[in-house]
């Protein structure tokens, strides 16, 4: 059954790649986003499937960067709403069987829906919004600075859109429970677990066999983390663990160092090798130089770069707080750890580094058995989600 089906995303997140295969599979895919379409057209999306709404992107980041260097308002409010304004324009001229919006845009699109035999479905890409505000407040009085949270507002706007929707997409276990704690109904919940481009991050087996080569040889395990460095993505602890471990460890960080975590990098520039964000399909080189995956998280509702890891064969330490349960198996593909635990990691670390020849073991393990689904997968699961949900709703 082909589905008509409208993605609506304020930036990238997942929905490029949702978007991609959902058309490769035959789908009538309509990606309304701000990206410019020659940018959309690079991940594999033609231009005939993408309707942009250019000048908000343009604006938003303009708005943002005054924001974080001058201190002016964000805006916040007239951003989010200005774009599921125009969203909601566009799709009423049209019959979609569904409507998959990111949360904090679809509030006017729901409601300009309301009255039409279609499926509104919402995705969030992290926990519940109080979940992930609570999470995040304990961490801005664990470290002693202010950390970027989810506003009165946007809590607010958030949970009418869990509301209006048919159905809540989310991406792991940790964020379906987070939900749950929050008095949402189960039957509402969806997961749908994200993947990743295997011909993109699947290593030759040359560099498996280098990366075991070395392990085995006693030279000093490499430990990488990609992402943000950011307190919500648990900084205070990745750099602790550095401190903690800088005599038998090589760090690496790839990625966006934000501006409330810059004092806190800058002074652990010692202990990690800080490499600026890369394009996405670079990394895999960052993966390959590696021996270790860590990911320290507070809060994510899925993190893509685990599975990025786990194709290329990597390890991976991670904490119970994203989908790390959902994708490692415990002692076989690497190991989740309580949030705020830095001592935890050392000590995994420690272990690894004393269990060389079950470490490289493991990388050959991962390589050869537990690689991770692809978005192939993802788009099936997505389709029979939504059809069910259109079968239902059509009676």
């Amino acid at each position: 059954m082909s589905l008509k089906i409208a993605i609506v995303v304020h930036g990238r997140f997942h929905g490029f790649d949702l978007a991609r295969e959902l058309i490769n599979q035959g789908h009538d895919v309509t990606l309304l986003t701000n990206y410019p379409k020659n940018i959309v057209e690079k991940f594999g999306i033609p231009e005939k499937f993408v309707q942009t709404f250019l000048l908000h992107g343009l604006s938003t980041r303009v708005l943002h960067k005054l924001h974080e260097v001058l201190g002016t308002p964000d805006f916040e409010a007239f951003i989010h709403c200005e774009f599921s304004k125009w969203a909601a324009r566009n799709l009423i001229k049209y019959h979609y069987d569904s409507v998959h919006v990111f949360s904090g845009v679809a509030e006017e699109i729901f409601q300009a829906l309301s009255d039409k035999c279609v499926v509104k479905s919402l995705v969030r890409g992290s926990a519940h919004i109080r979940t992930q505000f609570q999470l995040l407040l304990d961490e801005e009085k664990r470290a002693g600075v202010s950390v970027d949270k989810p506003s009165n507002w946007m809590i607010a706007r958030e949970e009418r859109e869990y509301q209006l929707a048919d159905v809540v997409v989310v991406l792991s276990t940790f964020a379906q429970q987070s939900f749950i704690h929050q008095d949402i109904t189960p039957e509402k919940l969806k997961v749908l677990p994200l993947g990743t481009q295997l011909e993109r991050f699947r290593p030759v087996q040359q560099v498996i066999a280098e990366r075991c080569h070395r392990i085995v040889s006693k030279l000093p395990l490499r430990v990488l983390m990609v992402g943000t460095c950011s307190y919500r993505k648990g900084a205070l602890d990745f750099v602790k663990i550095a401190e903690l471990g800088a005599r038998y460890f090589q760090f690496k960080f790839v990625g966006t160092v934000t501006s409330e975590a810059s004092d806190l990098a800058q002074s652990n520039s010692g202990n990690i090798e800080f490499i600026p964000k890369q394009p996405q399909f670079e990394l895999p080189k960052f993966y390959s130089w590696a021996d270790i995956f860590i990911f320290t998280t507070i809060e994510d509702g899925y993190a893509v770069v685990l599975s990025q890891a786990q194709a290329t064969g990597l390890p991976i330490l991670t904490t119970t707080n994203c989908s790390g349960s959902d994708i490692v198996v415990e002692g076989k593909t690497g190991w989740v750890l309580p949030i705020r635990s830095p001592e935890s990691f050392v000590e995994r670390l420690h272990w690894c580094d004393e269990h060389r020849q079950e470490l490289a073991q493991m990388v050959w393990r991962i390589y050869q058995d537990f690689q991770p689904r692809d978005w192939t997968e993802v788009a099936a699961e997505f389709v029979s989600i939504h059809t069910d949900l259109l079968k239902k709703k059509l009676g």
